[in-house]
């Protein structure tokens, strides 16, 4: 039987849609700056730039199993992690996805997909090895929640124009040429620096949206399962298993953090302004919130 919800979480809705709010209008305004300046070549690398996007969102799926070694296994071979699959779709109403096994010690688990009926979800033998039967049930069902939520589009979505500015810098540099805005700088270089300015700040916004996907992740866990408390008991597991872990280990997998539940870097440098998922002691916060909102107790 389907879980009743109890409400959604209004001030993460809002904060979502003001910071893609935000994104958008970063990218009107670098898309004026480019008609004014840029009268040759925007089409063709729109055009390629949009079939790069495309690419990557019609093969997520495979793309990301490769990338991370996972390798799909059939009810024969995983029964016990087919069955919990098979329980949390049916909780959840949806499609059941690929079942994949990455050969790792580093306990970690993704999911990946355009859709929940092209989709995917993978978890490490380290993660199996580590976390109790309920645990484990709590992270599949928040990488359940990535493929409801469409996090794939999503995040697809939000990057498209940061590529883009990427390449518009590239072609500024190199193929700018010596033109210049009546007295004013070189064409090529205002159009480097708007684009310099515009992939910073779509990359902290980007970012920013991403963290706001995985509190929505985790509470769509807590409300699938109807127990908060096993997700936030996972979350810690995990974070604590990964400092046993060797750094050449960790580094093998560093190309999947922002799809893994918790990156192998947990700390970030720069704090959270650029860091992809939010800090684990917000995390718990708000699911104990979640788990307030459910009457239970953590």
């Amino acid at each position: 039987m389907k879980r009743r919800t109890y409400g959604r979480d209004t001030g993460l809705t809002l904060r979502m849609l003001a910071t893609s709010g935000m994104l958008g209008l970063l990218y009107v305004g670098f898309a004026a700056v480019l008609i004014s300046y840029l009268n040759v070549g925007f089409l063709p690398m729109l055009l390629i730039v949009g079939g790069i996007a495309l690419f990557q969102y019609y093969t997520s799926e495979k793309l990301a199993l490769l990338a991370s070694g996972a390798k799909v296994v059939s009810e024969q071979d995983a029964p016990q992690l087919h069955a919990m699959v098979d329980r949390l779709c049916a909780m959840a109403d949806l499609p059941k996805p690929k079942v994949a096994v990455i050969e790792s010690d580093v306990p970690n688990a993704f999911a990946t997909g355009r859709n929940p009926k092209h989709s995917a979800v993978a978890v490490t033998t380290g993660l199996w090895q580590r976390l109790e039967p309920n645990e484990l049930e709590g992270v599949l069902a928040h990488e359940l929640s990535h493929i409801a939520n469409r996090d794939v589009l999503i995040m697809t979505l939000a990057s498209f124009f940061a590529m883009l500015a990427g390449l518009l810098t590239r072609y500024a540099i190199f193929f700018g040429g010596g033109g210049r805005d009546r007295n004013g700088p070189p064409i090529w270089l205002i159009v480097f620096a708007v684009s310099i300015v515009t992939y910073i700040v779509s990359f902290v916004l980007i970012r920013m949206i991403s963290r706001y996907r995985e509190y929505a992740a985790d509470r769509g866990a807590a409300l699938i399962t109807g127990a908060p408390e096993n997700l936030m008991s996972a979350l810690q597991k995990i974070s604590s298993g990964m400092a046993s872990i060797p750094r050449q280990d960790l580094r093998e997998v560093e190309a999947m953090n922002a799809f893994f539940i918790i990156p192998t870097n947990v700390k970030s440098a720069f704090g959270e302004l650029f860091m992809t998922h939010p800090p684990m002691e917000k995390r718990l916060a708000a699911l104990a919130r979640v788990a307030r909102e459910m009457g239970r107790t953590v």
